[in-house]
């Protein structure tokens, strides 16, 4: 049995050697030198080199696809997260222009306007089912010698005037209000007028009343306040005439204007504490407008 072995062990190393040998030796051969034994390891060997090719490609290629995939999906995260950060600083720095941009305006007019202006801030508003605007709360009051009938202004126009103040906030009463009214002035013809708010609740809408029949008043003209009341300055932008209402009968026409000042984006403002209504008014009204007293 021993002996077996031997022969059995040595029989398997000579054909591990000689196999490679001769299919080594038989690919290396010029094809027209082939012999028949040749022409058989030829055949027996090529299924084996296709599969150990193909063995050998696919895993190459896994790891290839690997590694690949590996370094994409860090350049992906990287780049990811190198477009949200300038995403991120570009909403930042177009924030910081536009406000920029309202700072600068505000300062522009409180130079045009001059008298003393305070500066505020919109903290709250309050908003109609069909999200109009219909009030807005200022981070400023009392303690900041904040009183009603105040004027206030933007660079757009003017938004209206203080209704009520306490403590460090108060509101302000709107153009469109329906309580609100203002001497106002065609600025292309001078005719004069009493621009009193609708209230709608849908639309930012005013109209100019007590115009004269035989005033020149065009659609696109510009309205001003009229400076008379010494309540508003004069030259205050209001807003732009968009329809003009003239029935067959009666004195006087009007005019429907649109607000200068857009209401739902108000974040500054700026408020007039010359030209206000007299102190006595304000101490009689406990800082607040009555009905009677609403202009």
């Amino acid at each position: 049995m021993s002996s077996f072995k031997r022969f059995r062990d040595a029989a398997i190393c000579v054909a591990l050697l000689a196999i490679p040998f001769f299919f080594l030796n038989a690919n290396l051969k010029d094809p027209e030198s082939t012999n028949a034994l040749d022409r058989a390891v030829l055949t027996v060997s090529a299924p084996v080199q296709v599969a150990a090719t193909s063995t050998a490609r696919w895993f190459s290629g896994v790891w290839q696809d690997y590694v690949y995939l590996v370094d994409v999906k860090a350049e992906n995260d990287r780049l990811r997260s190198e477009n949200a950060r300038l995403t991120e600083e570009n909403r930042r720095l177009r924030y910081e222009a536009l406000e920029n941009r309202r700072l600068r305006s505000l300062l522009q007019l409180r130079e045009r306007i001059g008298g003393e202006l305070i500066g505020a801030q919109v903290i709250g508003r309050d908003v109609s089912r069909f999200f109009r605007v219909t009030r807005v709360r200022l981070d400023r009051g009392e303690r900041d010698r904040i009183r009603a009938g105040m004027p206030v202004i933007t660079s757009e126009g003017l938004v209206g005037q203080v209704r009520r103040s306490w403590g460090r906030y108060s509101d302000v009463l709107l153009t469109v209000d329906q309580t609100s009214a203002i001497d106002v002035v065609i600025q292309r013809t001078g005719a004069r007028g009493m621009l009193r708010g609708t209230g709608e609740d849908d639309q930012y809408l005013a109209q100019i009343q007590y115009l004269r029949r035989e005033d020149d008043i065009r659609v696109g003209d510009l309205v001003h306040t009229s400076g008379l009341g010494q309540r508003f300055p004069a030259s205050i932008l209001v807003g732009r005439v968009t329809r003009i209402v003239r029935r067959e009968f009666g004195l006087y026409q009007e005019a429907e204007v649109t607000p200068a000042v857009n209401f739902s984006s108000l974040d500054e403002v700026l408020i007039l504490t010359e030209g206000s209504r007299e102190r006595s008014l304000v101490e009689r009204t406990g800082g607040e407008l009555s009905e009677d007293e609403e202009p």
